[in-house]
């Protein structure tokens, strides 16, 4: 059961299609933990030219999919509501296997600290309960 569709996640998120890249939010305790869900067509535009013949989700879109989740959560965050959270650097990635179309990302991210405009977050995206790709990310809290 969703907690967020699209539309709620559209009222949080300024980004649109073929940029937005959760579909809904199936938990969150507006505190410390967010899980959103992607699923993956071969709709997608970025597969025609990411492989041609093997489609692959590229990684950096793996990370904004996680980074997008975050940012989610951080809007829910205390005051922060109306604010973005923009992404600013990645630690610590690890890409584990290739995601392709017909997978359903489970993107699971959790809050690590927050000090004056900046966030921390720890993520990882998981397919059929493995886990694909992991990373701490780091955003500022604009208006």
């Amino acid at each position: 059961m969703a907690i967020m569709e699209t539309k709620e996640i559209m009222e949080v998120l300024p980004h649109r299609y073929p940029f937005l890249l959760v579909d809904r939010v199936v938990e969150c305790d507006d505190e410390k933990r967010i899980v959103g869900i992607k699923n993956l067509t071969i709709n997608e535009p970025y597969f025609q030219g990411h492989f041609p013949g093997e489609p692959v989700m590229p990684g950096v879109l793996q990370l904004e999919a996680m980074a997008q989740v975050g940012g989610i959560l951080l809007n829910k965050l205390g005051s922060r509501a109306g604010q973005i959270a923009y992404f600013t650097s990645i630690e610590r990635a690890k890409f584990r296997r290739m995601v392709v179309p017909g997978d359903q990302m489970r993107i699971e991210v959790t809050f690590l600290k927050h000090r004056l405009k900046m966030a921390k977050v720890e993520g990882r995206v998981l397919v059929d309960g493995e886990r694909v790709c992991e990373a701490e990310l780091m955003f500022t809290i604009g208006a």
